[in-house]
């Protein structure tokens, strides 16, 4: 089994939203839901702008996941998400909230199907 062969059965979904972000999601054996948020020193060289940046990413999904979260519970499953910031610029949290719903209602259907 090759390097692409594991890459491709670990991730189940797998979200490209405009530039900004990129989203993968796989099943997981422990918590409901547990996220890991990346943001490349290659895109912000200060710590304050990549700090910024997850900080609005942890704000966003703690206000939108309790759809998400209901729906594991409710088939029992667990996921384990990566959210990868691409964006050179810093976004306003009001969008990065829209796509955050967007993105956690595709993992929702794409679980459901």
């Amino acid at each position: 089994m090759d390097r692409k062969d594991v890459r491709r059965r670990q991730f189940q979904v797998v979200f490209h939203l405009s530039d900004t972000c990129c989203i993968y999601a796989h099943r997981t054996g422990e918590a409901p839901a547990t996220i890991l948020i990346s943001v490349s020193k290659r895109r912000f060289k200060r710590a304050v702008k990549r700090n910024r940046v997850k900080r609005q990413i942890r704000e966003v999904y703690r206000k939108n996941k309790l759809q998400l979260l209901d729906d594991l519970q409710s088939r029992g499953q667990r996921l384990a998400i990566a959210f990868i910031y691409l964006s050179d610029e810093l976004v306003a949290t009001a969008e990065l909230e829209e796509k955050m719903k967007i993105a956690l209602s595709r993992i929702s259907e794409k679980l459901s199907s």
